[in-house]
């Protein structure tokens, strides 16, 4: 990058990043990028040593990138890709597949990526269930997150691991964090945690490793680490209100690098000195035709959604 040099080494850099005041030659970038991770994994506890781990693959630099680092770092760690029946883009689910399957062939010999694949399951693909199960304007992107949700938690129950981690990045943690603060939702706000503890009644924990990096970081990552991945977005995701939150982000990032890191960790202390005390989160049950942990008297959104794209 012209006009830098690595802060560590004085070599070419690789990435200036604006918000850390730091800049590094791409092999100090991969070894700050791991230490980071290592650092961000064990001061919220996320991965204990026996744990066995489930990375959420998607076939995106952000999955693919963790779930590389995680191997680098030792810990037994396998994959989960869920095909989601979406054939606009160009084929996006069988492409997204093909790099996930892709990358999982490549790394060391033991470690499993298991493709689950939602109409061989309930019949239907993701957006014919969003066609069919969920009203409203944005019941794709409800139907698929609910899916993948529920897939991901009952799979990893199934199959026995204890962790699940997904490659949610800082950029899509503050978004999500901005959304939940303009509409003021304290129950999704009470729930955004780096790491999220299981329970007696089948809810595995949850973490994401990456929340403390910028997508730009898990990109560059991804490049210069040679992960042959997904380039392309869902093409659900245009229009998507996500999409105008990180936008607006990036606006307030380009006045003031730094923005968005300051934004998600001030809440996440904010929460620790009580931000939300005396919020009661839902009581949590088992669905009882599925099995899977909900907040519902009845069934749960999941099955719910299967019934109604059922319907004649």
């Amino acid at each position: 990058m012209s006009g830098y040099s690595c802060r560590k080494c004085g070599e070419a850099c690789a990435i200036n990043m604006r918000q850390h005041r730091l800049a590094l030659c791409e092999n100090d970038f991969i070894e700050w990028v791991r230490k980071h991770t290592a650092e961000f994994i064990a001061k919220h506890r996320m991965i204990e040593p026996d744990d066995r781990v489930l990375v959420a693959v998607s076939g995106g630099k952000d999955s693919l990138a963790l779930w590389s680092i995680l191997l680098d770092l030792g810990f037994r760690a396998d994959g989960l890709h869920i095909d989601l029946g979406i054939e606009g883009g160009n084929g996006y689910s069988e492409r997204s597949r093909q790099y996930a399957r892709r990358f999982a062939d490549g790394i060391s010999p033991g470690t499993v990526l298991h493709i689950l694949n939602v109409r061989d399951i309930y019949g239907k693909s993701v957006p014919e269930l969003a066609r069919k199960g969920v009203r409203g304007r944005k019941k794709f992107c409800s139907a698929c997150g609910l899916v993948k949700r529920h897939e991901m938690n009952r799979t990893a129950r199934e199959l026995g691991y204890t962790v699940l981690v997904t490659g949610h990045n800082l950029d899509d943690e503050a978004a999500v964090l901005l959304g939940n603060v303009l509409h003021w939702e304290t129950e999704y706000m009470a729930r955004q945690l780096p790491v999220l503890q299981g329970n007696d009644s089948g809810l595995i924990k949850r973490a994401k490793p990456f929340a403390r990096f910028y997508e730009r970081e898990t990109a560059a990552y991804a490049i210069v680490s040679g992960i042959d991945y997904m380039p392309d977005e869902c093409p659900f995701s245009h229009g998507a209100t996500s999409l105008g939150y990180k936008e607006i982000l990036n606006s307030m990032e380009n006045q003031s690098p730094g923005t968005k890191l300051k934004f998600y960790f001030e809440f996440l202390r904010a929460k620790k000195k009580g931000l939300l005390q005396g919020y009661t989160p839902a009581e949590l049950r088992q669905c009882g035709k599925c099995g899977e942990v909900t907040g519902s008297s009845g069934l749960c959104a999941f099955c719910r959604l299967i019934e109604r794209a059922r319907l004649p």
